[in-house]
């Protein structure tokens, strides 16, 4: 009989003297029937070169390397990058990257392995640490990558908000920018038992498919983030206080005039404009 992912991981564990690490928020994934989801909804091939972020003890790594042409795993834990170049030394299309994932220059890192293998597409797939997740998930999209599609598992609470469409009761500032650089769905949600040591919160693995073009066409996107950003600062505001508060707005007459050109009422909240709305905003400061 195949041994299990939780036998599989507890001998490593022990082989190695691992404890999960706290602090860079580790809890190593058990469940065979989460990574067997997590690997088919990838659509993985041999013309894929993937990128996994936060790898740990290699159990979704297996999987990834059976099926990728190519698999380059970023990882800060030293006891990590140890285990994981012993684990997959026979592997010829296995690579790790011993840093910080925010420090990774990933344009290049995509270029070099894009000249140097047949690969057509790029995909991120990972188990995201919980602590750092939207920094890492807004670093993918804002660097204007090649992707294809991002694959990760993140605390539930946060994948609602990464998923929402704007709009919706879930929507926070950082709907707006995935929804602006992508399309976002709900694979499956994962629960506690699921993972060793078992985390406080339940996961969900959500996908992001990465628009060829944003969402809206506008002159300086930077700015309309900007301009989101500052109207959810204050979530109990509606949108004229907020930017005017922030000043987005140089003043409420100035607020009230532009809200009334956009098509809009005094009272409205943030989270009910559309991303097209804040564009339109954005346009007439």
């Amino acid at each position: 009989m195949a041994e299990s992912v939780f036998q599989e991981t507890k001998w490593i564990m022990n082989r190695y003297h691992i404890k999960a690490n706290k602090s860079l928020g580790q809890n190593f994934l058990i469940d065979d029937n989460v990574i067997k989801e997590i690997v088919e909804n990838s659509h993985i091939q041999k013309s894929d070169f993937i990128i996994e972020i936060g790898p740990g003890l290699g159990t979704l790594t297996k999987e990834l390397l059976e099926r990728a042409g190519k698999v380059i795993c970023i990882e800060l834990d030293e006891k990590m990058i140890a285990i994981l170049k012993d684990r997959f030394k026979l592997y010829d299309n296995f690579e790790v990257i011993h840093q910080d994932i925010l420090k990774v220059d990933l344009q290049t890192v995509i270029k070099q392995q894009k000249e140097a293998g047949q690969f057509t597409q790029v995909k991120i797939v990972a188990n995201l640490p919980y602590y750092i997740t939207t920094p890492i998930v807004m670093k993918l999209l804002e660097d204007k990558l090649e992707l294809e599609t991002i694959t990760v598992m993140v605390q539930k609470e946060v994948a609602e908000r990464l998923t929402a469409v704007p709009g919706e009761r879930n929507t926070g500032a950082i709907t707006y920018s995935v929804f602006y650089y992508a399309e976002a769905t709900k694979i499956m949600e994962v629960e506690k038992q699921a993972f060793i040591p078992e985390p406080e919160v339940t996961s969900q693995v959500i996908q992001l498919k990465v628009r060829e073009t944003p969402k809206v066409q506008i002159e300086d996107e930077k700015k309309m983030f900007y301009v989101i950003k500052n109207a959810f600062t204050q979530r109990r505001k509606t949108l004229l206080n907020a930017l005017t508060n922030t000043h987005v707005f140089e003043s409420k007459e100035q607020g009230l005039k532009i809200l009334k050109e956009v098509g809009l009422k005094e009272n409205i909240r943030p989270e009910e404009l559309s991303l097209e709305q804040f564009a339109e905003i954005t346009e007439k400061l």
